[in-house]
């Protein structure tokens, strides 16, 4: 089916709060499992999460890494207002997580990271190349990067059986945006052709993975 783009930022209160209470922790504990998997090295002493939502990546980026400072940045400031109450009761993580409310593209968004995560963003972007110039903006000598998504459905029909088969119990406004993220999600193929236009094709690999997803991963030179 062709890819129908969806509003780039998650503006409303009421999406925060329903994102915030859905447990998203089996696919979130998977991505950091999936991040030790591709990079027993570690990622280094800077992580950036782009497009970090209310935090709950950055918050296990920074459990995980405890050497590292991590950095989560999000253009909506609803999802951040509640990252910044979670950072407020974990006083032990002050001094190593922030976040940074920024809308990409941004030149003056500060770069030299020694990785770079994000875990669905793409499909928001109605340009993909956003996302890529940031990773070579923002991307230090060596960086790691990660980046995982939706993969879009061959049809239609395939995506509402996702969305039943996943989101089915979920409260309404998931349901609607877990759907139209299926549209707006882009494939394999299309994300290769995006590597190859930014220049990148030669440093990250794209792979389906699992029935709904694709991920993004290397080491750039």
């Amino acid at each position: 089916m062709q890819r129908t783009p969806e509003p780039e930022l998650m503006e409303g209160e009421e999406q925060a709060l329903a994102y915030a209470a859905a447990d998203f922790s089996a696919g979130d504990q998977s991505l950091i499992e999936r991040l030790v998997e591709l990079f027993p090295q570690g990622l280094g002493d800077g992580l950036l999460d782009l497009g970090c939502g209310p935090g709950n990546i950055t918050f296990l980026l920074a459990r995980q890494f405890s050497g590292s400072q991590v950095v989560g940045v999000d253009g909506a400031a609803a999802m951040l207002h509640l990252a910044e109450q979670a950072l407020a009761a974990e006083p032990a993580l002050q001094q190593r997580l922030s976040f940074e409310q920024r809308c990409l593209p941004d030149p003056g968004l500060a770069g030299g990271y020694s990785a770079l995560v994000s875990n669905s963003l793409l499909h928001h972007l109605h340009d993909p190349q956003v996302l890529w110039q940031a990773v070579l903006q923002l991307a230090g000598p060596d960086a790691r990067v990660y980046v995982k998504d939706l993969r879009r459905p061959a049809s239609p029909a395939a995506a509402i059986d996702l969305q039943r088969r996943y989101q089915g119990d979920a409260p309404p406004v998931l349901q609607r945006d877990y759907l139209a993220s299926l549209h707006a999600a882009f494939t394999p193929e299309e994300v290769m052709l995006q590597l190859q236009e930014a220049g990148l094709a030669g440093q990250l690999q794209v792979a389906a993975l699992e029935d709904r997803y694709l991920e993004v991963w290397g080491q750039l030179l």
